[in-house]
């Protein structure tokens, strides 16, 4: 069994939902990258208490490493570091020459600010340079150090790894952290594995529970494999880590994926449809510009999400209002009153238009009802049209999407990229 290791998220910021926690996902991915088994993550607030209990709960699961993210500012309510140090047994000391350092990093970051409390900064350089005895520092990336705290007596616990809450700060302070000798020991056990990420679309998370089944039945050994399926954003994930030993059962069970699935599947190698459309249009050299009405411009705003996506991307035009539609993308007024705004008919001059009117080879329509309301009998919420124009013709699909509001205009981007894709590989109706 390879080496296994537990996260505590603190923050009641975190805890409520107010603000998002990238740091758990992204110290899981770091775990996979080491071999080491992510058991749990624990989300708690500023209260000593809850994360003493975490603590607890992660000893009683026989991790070998903790990592907790959060709670070292200079702020009263940031009492990770002291409440690590008691539930590990030691005392908090001053570190003199880690103070100094603190205070060289603050007078830089505040001097552009000269009312600001200087005894309050004071007090809390002085607060974040006070550290578990006996822990190894981790240098800060920010304002706030890391430490590596051991227990107190050897093997009474695992070694909790303490870390800062801003991403950036985090991950910088990351490979220091993997370098102690306390972490190298803690994980010495671990186990190098294989992940592999297959991504579908247009088809229900259920089918592939079926494919399971299948597979089982043709005689491939399930249970050498770790196999989780996820829906999100419309696309099927189905990620499998194993050992390497196990590498043929793997092949088997993708070659059945493969057989069910072959009209689905759209990546094998990891790459998002964001990514597989920007390789698209960057090979070929095509450039695109949308025209977008229900989805105000989320489609242009991941087209744009990737870095470089300037080699390829025009331009948008969000045109909610009919005016618009007709200002900016040229759809003709008499179209529009014909088939109505959301109709195939209205999509696809959206995406003449937006080719046009940008000078892009690829065009991109969308026009729909998200909700709440604005739904009727033939035309109920979560309708929307699509169409997406190249030269030689057009994909255009009016589907039904479900979800409240915010799932459809979501849902909506995904739909687009995936007939994008289509496009650029030659397809049209």
């Amino acid at each position: 069994m390879s080496a296994r290791a537990g996260i505590v998220v603190t923050g009641t910021e975190v805890l409520t939902g107010r603000v998002l926690d990238r740091n758990g996902p992204w110290l899981s991915e770091r775990l996979r990258e080491l071999g080491v088994d992510h058991a749990h993550t624990v989300v708690v607030g500023d209260r000593p208490r809850d994360l003493t209990a975490a603590l607890d709960f992660l000893r009683s699961e026989e991790v070998d490493l903790i990592i907790t993210t959060g709670g070292l500012g200079p702020t009263e309510d940031d009492l990770t570091a002291a409440t690590v140090a008691g539930w590990a047994g030691t005392e908090m000391v001053l570190d003199e020459a880690l103070e100094g350092r603190i205070a060289k990093i603050l007078e830089g970051l505040t001097r552009r600010w000269p009312g600001l409390d200087r005894d309050a900064i004071r007090h809390g350089n002085r607060k974040q340079a006070m550290v578990p005895a006996g822990a190894t520092i981790l240098e800060p990336v920010g304002t706030a150090p890391g430490f590596v705290v051991p227990p107190r007596e050897p093997g009474a616990a695992p070694p909790v790894v303490v870390l800062p809450g801003p991403p950036r700060e985090l991950q910088g302070m990351w490979p220091a952290a993997v370098e102690t000798g306390l972490v190298q020991r803690a994980i010495a056990g671990r186990t190098v594995y294989r992940q592999a990420m297959l991504l579908m679309f247009g088809i229900p998370e259920s089918e592939i529970a079926e494919t399971l089944r299948v597979a089982r039945r043709s005689g491939v050994d399930l249970d050498a494999l770790e196999v989780t399926t996820c829906l999100r954003r419309g696309e099927v994930e189905v990620v499998t880590r194993y050992e390497p030993e196990h590498e043929a059962t793997y092949q088997a069970f993708e070659a059945v994926v493969r057989e069910r699935h072959a009209d689905t599947l759209f990546s094998d190698d990891g790459r998002s449809i964001d990514r597989i459309v920007a390789d698209l249009l960057r090979s070929s050299g095509r450039t695109i510009a949308t025209a977008e009405s229900c989805t105000g411009g989320l489609l242009a705003g991941r087209l744009t999400e990737l870095a470089g996506s300037s080699d390829y991307v025009l331009g948008g035009l969000v045109v909610y209002a009919n005016e618009a539609k007709t200002a900016l993308a040229g759809v003709g007024p008499a179209l529009i009153a014909r088939h109505g705004a959301v109709s195939v008919e209205v999509a696809r001059a959206l995406a003449e238009g937006a080719a046009a009117r940008l000078g892009a080879d690829v065009g991109v329509g969308i026009t729909g009802i998200a909700g709440p309301g604005g739904g009727t009998e033939d035309k109920p919420v979560g309708t929307v049209c699509f169409s997406v124009w190249s030269e030689g013709g057009a994909l255009t699909r009016r589907l039904h999407l479900p979800g409240g509001r915010a799932d459809v205009r979501d849902r909506s981007t995904t739909v687009a990229l995936h007939l994008v894709r289509r496009v650029l590989l030659g397809e049209r109706d």
